[in-house]
């Protein structure tokens, strides 16, 4: 299975569309090695090769 989801009705083709998504516009959308305080998750969207930190 190429998609996960803990989700009843999700196909888990959330976070692999942003990604492409992303990609077709010059950009990319990455794990962070470490989670940013108080998040168990941190993903790094890049645009036209620039981070974008919230």
């Amino acid at each position: 299975m190429p998609f996960f989801t803990t989700k009843r009705s999700g196909s888990g083709i959330g976070l692999s569309l942003a990604r492409q998504m992303m990609m077709a516009q010059g950009g990319n959308l990455t794990l962070a090695d470490t989670p940013q305080p108080g998040y168990h998750t941190t993903f790094v969207v890049m645009i036209n090769s620039r981070r974008v930190d919230e």
